[in-house]
């Protein structure tokens, strides 16, 4: 069957996200942006802003959800929750009370996917807040990532916000890093020590994907981290041009690549996610 205006995936999530908030559907609309439907008023409470291309604060989700109108997941020995947030908060914007919990065991991911993405001249920036309970400390350059684009091109797989266990710098680190996979330039992920990755609090991750020079720079609890920087001649890969794919699919969540680590499992909490056209900072 042929669905003018939803894809079969998108009216999946639908019927789930209306089987679970309880939503009467009238029209089908789809096609806008974001910010243009809804009276507006992006679904999450997210504030309207003419730059956001996609925005989630949880906060209107029902507790327990792990699926919604403007989302799908993606998991694989693991999954997601809407859940109430512990401890005193992360300094996002007042009277936030709910967060995405992110479980997953041994090497298995769990990710939000934001599908159908398409971004003015290929380009965007990216803003969360993440609190990682343990990072990996086995096996040996253990990797990570939290953020992966993906879409049309040579087969690149971009992750703006990812890491590795480096057991060579002192007893053992884990740092954060810009990374690719599946394409010309090969697997690789591209840390820095100027960069820990702190677990047990809330840290918040910027990262923006520039295709005029296929740039992917980052930013963390608001400052820039330049010496992170690649482009399509400074990278950490294979020695060819690293291209950017055209981008139609973010997944926003965990995956640990190798078996057997330690610890056996991860949780984390995401909240306040935004893609943009601008830089949205950490101060809202």
């Amino acid at each position: 069957m042929r669905y003018p205006l939803l894809s079969v995936r998108r009216l999946h999530r639908l019927l789930v996200a209306v089987a679970l908030t309880g939503i009467t559907v009238v029209a089908a609309t789809g096609g806008a942006p974001a910010h243009d439907r809804h009276g507006g008023r992006p679904i999450g409470g997210c504030a309207p802003d003419p730059a956001l291309l996609f925005c989630e604060d949880f906060e209107e989700l029902p507790q327990g959800a792990s699926t919604s109108l403007r989302w799908g997941v993606d998991t694989r020995n693991g999954a997601l929750s809407v859940e109430r947030e512990r401890g005193r908060g992360h300094g996002g914007k007042r009277g936030a009370d709910q967060v995405l919990r992110v479980r997953t065991e041994g090497n298995g991911y769990a990710f939000l996917e934001v599908d159908e993405f398409s971004a003015p001249d290929n380009s965007f920036f990216g803003r969360m807040r993440v609190e990682v309970d343990d990072f990996p400390t086995a096996p040996d350059w253990a990797h990570f990532t939290l953020v992966e684009a993906t879409g049309r091109g040579d087969g690149s797989v971009v992750r703006p916000i990812g890491g590795q266990y480096v057991p060579t710098i002192g007893s053992g680190v884990q740092l954060w890093g810009i990374g690719s996979d599946g394409g010309p330039t090969g697997d690789w992920t591209d840390w820095r020590e100027s960069a820990p990755a702190e677990p047990g609090k809330w840290t918040c991750l910027e990262w923006q994907v520039d295709a005029s020079d296929n740039r992917v720079a980052v930013w963390i609890d608001g400052e820039p981290q330049p010496d992170m920087t690649v482009t399509t001649t400074r990278h950490g890969g294979n020695p060819v041009d690293f291209v950017l794919p055209v981008f139609d699919t973010v997944r926003i969540g965990w995956q640990l690549y190798q078996g057997n680590p330690t610890p056996d499992s991860y949780d984390l909490r995401l909240d306040d996610l935004a893609l943009s056209t601008e830089r949205v900072g950490c101060s809202r």
